[in-house]
């Protein structure tokens, strides 16, 4: 089993205006061992709240010259695969081999998707034709394409990313596997069972393996937690929490989205390590972001002796 990678989402906190500030909360998150920061992507979610990926992943790369960042995940298919090619090269520049890119389609807010000039409909076929064509940029080819979404002649980025940059699938059920096993050098799951991750997982494998390509290597999942010393206190900020952003009853995600000390949430975070999760990042929500970053890091050192016990 590979090691576990535990990391840490915050998008308020780790782009706040004022970079003394922000530069203190990321050597926190070093200096309590956690391995990488996640920042997410909306244009303009429910109520017109949104951040951008990119820009957010930039932020806190060039705030701390060591921490790693997760994408997760950049909503490729309501942009330009052509443009996010130029920004992810040149973030590449910047900071080389820090940054994994993950991708995925915009699903809970439909108003999103066709305020940003895609049809719904056909926003799963269009993210097919960006990831195609932004890796073939990546990889530094010269790519001509007359698509159903995307047309291309002569077009190419330079430099190419060295390291390569990793694309990760982001999403569930079938679309993600076949997505994943074609496209991606890996899947980060949300918004699913520590079962349905193993499956999943599994299912990518051997669907990889009968397009006789490489299998993928990286596996992850995004979890939201509430943290606190009292347990009855984090699932009150908890689903205050979500119930404020995804506009649903925190009942719909209480099977998967866990409350309580951070012990009790080690515990349940195990069967994913166990299944092959090597990074888990926690969107934590708790008293304040240094109470989060500690409590993550206490997930962090429990999970790891659970999981290097068995």
């Amino acid at each position: 089993m590979a090691p576990l990678k535990l990391g840490i989402s915050d998008q308020d906190g780790f782009t706040t205006p004022d970079p003394r500030v922000r530069r203190r909360l990321l050597d926190r998150v070093v200096e309590a061992g956690l391995d990488h920061v996640t920042m997410g992507d909306h244009i303009s979610f429910h109520d017109g709240s949104g951040f951008d990926g990119m820009i957010s992943a930039t932020t806190v790369l060039s705030s701390h010259d060591r921490l790693s960042v997760i994408i997760g995940v950049y909503l490729l298919g309501l942009r330009h695969p052509m443009l996010a090619a130029r920004q992810l090269s040149t973030l590449s520049q910047t900071a080389p081999g820090r940054l994994t890119l993950g991708v995925g389609v915009a699903g809970e807010d439909r108003r999103e998707v066709s305020n940003s000039g895609v049809d719904p409909k056909t926003r799963g076929r269009r993210l097919d034709e960006a990831l195609m064509l932004v890796r073939r940029l990546l990889d530094g080819e010269e790519v001509t394409h007359h698509g159903e979404f995307f047309r291309l002649d002569e077009a190419r980025i330079l430099p190419t990313p060295e390291p390569r940059i990793p694309i990760v699938i982001g999403g569930k059920g079938d679309v993600a596997v076949r997505r994943t096993a074609q496209f991606g050098d890996g899947w980060l799951g949300i918004f699913c069972s520590a079962r349905r991750f193993a499956e999943t997982r599994q299912r990518i494998l051997e669907a990889a393996a009968g397009l006789d390509r490489e299998a993928p290597s990286w596996f992850g999942v995004n979890v939201w937690c509430g943290l606190d010393a009292d347990a009855a206190q984090a699932r009150e900020m908890l689903a205050a929490k979500m119930e404020g952003l995804y506009h649903v009853p925190y009942e719909k995600f209480q099977y998967i989205a866990p409350a309580g000390t951070p012990e009790q949430v080690a515990e349940l975070l195990q069967p994913f390590a166990e299944s092959g999760a090597e990074y888990i990042t926690l969107i934590p929500v708790g008293s304040s972001i240094e109470a989060e970053i500690d409590a993550v890091a206490e997930v962090k050192e429990r999970l790891g002796k659970a999981v290097g016990a068995t």
